[in-house]
């Protein structure tokens, strides 16, 4: 039987390490879960694994779109089992590695199908959006949804549009399409999550920070200064620095909000996985027990 493990977690874990030494002894490929690692722009702001990591594992989805192409994960899941057919056909396992919640779950689930926009009402919220600004739909979202509002990324234009305007469109709540039938996959699915202590994990983001603006972080984000307005680069790192860029505040308060914001990321990913209970936990340190379990299950 084919097996794909998903190995997940919040950002700064400690998935990216743990995915490579597992691949490695279990002989096996990665396949990355990330939804901003996938652009080939976006490097250092995305924590993209280096290049010696990529050259030790066979990597799938990985700096292969452009941030100027529309990207979904709907797309995702038609090219990831795709991919995984290709992969199962000489291989008996595959690993699904990154903390894009919903990219995942569009692999080991399936995508629910959305009704079409309504152009009467996405032009009602996009104007309103405009004119109030994105709290307004937050509030809107909070009242039709709580659900919802709890795991979405609020920082995020587009998905909470998205999620308000389903509600309006059909009287359901966002959530409710969320909850269809899983789609039927013909292959195992083994679900590894790391956890860390909340205090340790928050000095790993702070300190991952830091490495990534000595590194370059903010050259990379000027680079990417007058694409500002693309979705994928509503994207915690580079919108603080365009922010900083544009005199709004100074580069101390930017990285400072650079690590808030990427803590109150890994908060919204550890609710969100926390609502599937076919999660087995580890403490990224305990190695042997990660591959112990695996191999037992295997």
């Amino acid at each position: 039987m084919k097996t794909l493990i998903v190995l997940t977690g919040p950002t700064a874990a400690g998935k990216t390490d743990l995915s490579i030494e597992l691949a490695q002894k279990l002989n096996c490929d990665i396949i990355s879960a990330d939804s901003r690692q996938i652009y080939k722009e976006l490097k250092i702001g995305v924590a993209r694994p280096s290049d010696s990591d990529l050259a030790k594992v066979k990597h799938y989805m990985i700096a292969e779109k452009s941030i100027h192409e529309y990207y979904s994960a709907g797309k995702y899941e038609l090219e990831v089992i795709h991919i995984l057919k290709n992969i199962f056909k000489t291989k008996n396992t595959a690993i699904l590695t990154g903390g894009s919640g919903m990219y995942i779950d569009a692999v080991c689930k399936g995508i629910d199908t959305l009704p079409d926009a309504d152009p009467e009402i996405r032009k009602y919220l996009t104007e309103k959006l405009s004119s109030e600004g994105i709290e307004s739909l937050r509030f809107d979202l909070r009242r039709l949804d709580p659900e919802h509002y709890e795991t979405v990324d609020l920082n995020n234009p587009k998905r909470v549009l998205r999620a308000v305007e389903i509600c309006i469109q059909t009287g359901k709540t966002y959530t409710s399409f969320l909850l269809n039938k899983n789609k039927k996959r013909d292959f195992r699915i083994l679900k590894i999550g790391l956890k860390r202590d909340r205090e340790k994990l928050y000095q790993r983001i702070n300190k991952r920070v830091d490495i990534m603006i000595e590194i370059g972080l903010i050259e990379e984000a000027k680079r990417l200064l007058k694409y500002k307005n693309l979705n994928s680069l509503n994207t915690v790192g580079y919108k603080e620095l365009f922010a900083y860029f544009e005199h709004k505040y100074d580069l101390s308060e930017a990285v400072r909000l650079i690590k808030r914001n990427t803590r109150r990321y890994a908060k919204r990913q550890i609710t969100w996985f926390n609502r599937d209970e076919d999660y087995i936990w580890f403490n990224p340190d305990d190695k042997h027990l990660i591959l112990n379990h695996t191999e037992k299950n295997l």
